[in-house]
């Protein structure tokens, strides 16, 4: 497979570094000779604090393959081009206020590789059993990074994300390990970013979140209790159907907070404009944000990730 082309992709990033395509041979070659050289890359890897001196925080995230969700505005497989990916993500994490990366354990092995991650904020997508389309999708298992593996690995936080169907029993299964997770997070004294939805099942069986404030704010009070301590649990939470609703809607928590993309479509100042406003208020820490970023629909990385970053 060849490296796909960064469509807008400048020639140098804010740090004057030349992005070179992604090499799968080597990729390959190193898995298959050396596989620990990615454990020698995390172990070496230059660490960060999470948050820096300015308290907000730009992650992008890419954690979405893991799940079978490879679709981006209408095109099935737009993220199933690995070499691609990586490309994007290696741009965007070179761009100036770019924290870090949340994805999964093959994803980030990558980006160890390819010596992407230095001095950056790294998060571990744990529960990623949920399949898209799947009848099991609310019982969404934790097959992902587990709080051991992010230790070991010497990685930043964990994400998990809690779906909740009244009518679905699979979500009380998630909503338990779930707990257990932010138990086990924090007794590492790890950082857990906790994704809450309230969702239900359409007519046409596909699952939907419901993005009304008044199940934004059930959902936020559901993901605050759980595990015995809260002390290292993050919020990364959706924007509002109404976005002058966030303001009420985010009264429901004392904890940090960060807005989470989702699809966004073709209405990208739209979405910047949701996330404005968000960022305003006093929980709200800064945005994890995936494929509206490193799939823009005009397809310049660099420059939606750049105009995500002006809002912090």
């Amino acid at each position: 497979m060849r490296a796909g082309r960064v469509s807008g992709a400048h020639p140098e990033g804010g740090d004057g570094v030349a992005h070179a395509r992604v090499d799968v041979a080597a990729l390959v070659r190193t898995r298959t000779h050396h596989p620990e050289a990615v454990a020698e890359a995390a172990a070496r890897r230059a660490r960060r604090p999470l948050v820096g001196d300015s308290g907000r925080l730009m992650i992008v995230a890419a954690d979405h393959p893991a799940r079978g969700a490879l679709g981006v505005s209408g095109r099935r497989f737009a993220m199933a081009n690995r070499a691609d990916l990586l490309e994007r993500l290696c741009l965007a994490l070179s761009r100036p206020g770019v924290d870090g990366v949340l994805a999964t354990a093959d994803i980030l092995d990558d980006l160890l590789l390819l010596g992407a991650l230095e001095n950056k904020v790294v998060m571990g997508s744990m529960n990623r059993g949920g399949l898209q389309g799947a009848r099991f999708e609310l019982d969404d298992r934790f097959t992902g990074h587990r709080p051991e593996d992010l230790q070991r690995l010497g990685f930043d936080a964990g994400k998990l994300l809690l779906r909740i169907d009244y009518d679905d029993p699979g979500s009380l299964t998630t909503l338990e390990s779930s707990a257990r997770a932010v138990d086990d997070m924090a007794a590492r004294r790890l950082p857990v970013f906790v994704e809450p939805f309230i969702s239900h099942r359409a007519d046409d069986g596909k699952l939907r979140n419901d993005l009304s404030a008044e199940a934004v704010t059930r959902s936020i009070a559901i993901a605050s209790g759980l595990g015995g301590t809260s002390a290292y649990t993050w919020l990364k939470l959706p924007v509002t159907e109404n976005p002058d609703d966030m303001a009420e809607v985010m009264e429901t928590s004392t904890l940090p907070a960060v807005l989470l993309g989702g699809e966004v479509g073709d209405d990208q100042d739209g979405a910047y404009e949701k996330w404005r406003g968000a960022l305003q208020l006093p929980t709200v820490r800064g945005l994890v944000v995936g494929r509206s970023l490193l799939y823009p629909v005009d397809g310049d990385v660099a420059a939606a990730v750049d105009t995500a970053v002006g809002l912090l």
